[in-house]
């Protein structure tokens, strides 16, 4: 969001999971998580519920290297304590600093707020009205969408957030899949995710399954996916008759509150409805699973155009 803004060359430190644009990476991290990224999907929400159960955090923050950057503004987020560094440790943190910074919270649960909360960083950077227009043209982009998908049939999609133990994908997602034309049958706009049975799933026979587990790109989406064809009644699940099964890179587009979001919006919209975009290709940031070539070791193939 700051580098939206126009201010990227303000920033003096990230976090361990910053990527986008590439180039922060060269900047002081001042994060750490305890958890391993080789770890499973089922390993990661075990070692999460003992972490958050023993320590209160999964997180670590530097606090020598925040002394060290002397930042005026930290931006954190309080909506999710397994997501990102919590707001309590931010501000635990930078209360003994010899300059107390501001500390913006950003906590939204809608599209909708994720535009209003790039325009707050864009104000508190200074670059207010530079934003409010990029803000726009991003809301151009999602009326164009919605307009190409009016009054077409809306397919029932099921967008999973974690596949070991499954979870819904709520707060912006319903809203997401909603613009691209679809019926999101796991969470409501807003709602927070949360814990799904298999029988959630087969009851809801969702005709798209979209898989896009929390900080995983498309690619690891589909290693983690390989548990599901083991599942009861897996080849009867409409989505997976239809060969609608897809793997999309949620890090990118779907799971950050950021701008990129209305990209992941048009990614839907061209799954969802590819005939309503008849000079788009398949997305390439997206992977669809071909139920047909799950083999007896388990794995995958995908095809692509």
């Amino acid at each position: 969001m700051v580098h939206f803004a126009g201010a990227g060359d303000s920033l003096v430190g990230v976090t361990h999971e910053c990527d986008f644009p590439s180039h922060v990476q060269n900047l002081p991290t001042l994060t750490s998580t305890r958890l391993d990224h080789d770890m499973t999907s089922a390993e990661i929400d075990a070692a999460v519920g003992n972490l958050l159960t023993d320590t209160g955090s999964i997180y670590a923050l530097d606090a020598k290297l925040f002394e060290d950057v002397s930042p005026d503004l930290i931006i954190t987020q309080g909506l999710c304590d397994v997501c990102a560094v919590s707001e309590d440790l931010v501000r635990e943190a930078t209360s003994s600093l010899k300059k107390e910074p501001e500390v913006l919270s950003l906590n939204p649960t809608s599209l909708s707020e994720v535009l209003l909360d790039a325009i707050r960083v864009g104000e508190v950077v200074g670059r207010g009205r530079e934003v409010r227009e990029k803000v726009a043209a991003l809301e151009e982009r999602l009326a164009r969408v919605e307009a190409s998908v009016a009054g077409l049939d809306r397919p029932r999609v099921g967008c999973i957030e974690w596949l070991d133990p499954l979870f819904s994908a709520g707060h912006w997602v319903p809203e997401m899949v909603r613009i691209a034309g679809g019926e999101e049958l796991f969470a409501g706009p807003g709602e927070p995710s949360s814990r799904l049975t298999w029988e959630d799933v087969l009851d809801a026979a969702p005709e798209v399954l979209i898989l896009m587990p929390c900080g995983f790109d498309a690619g690891r989406a589909m290693k983690e996916a390989r548990i599901l064809p083991d599942l009861p009644g897996w080849n009867e699940l409409p989505a997976v008759k239809n060969g609608r099964v897809w793997a999309v890179d949620a890090n990118a587009y779907f799971s950050r509150p950021a701008p990129r979001l209305v990209v992941g919006v048009e990614i839907l919209a061209l799954i969802l409805h590819p005939n309503a975009f008849p000079y788009s290709s398949e997305p390439e940031t997206a992977v669809r699973l071909d139920p047909a070539k799950f083999g007896a070791s388990g794995e995958i193939a995908d095809h692509r155009r």
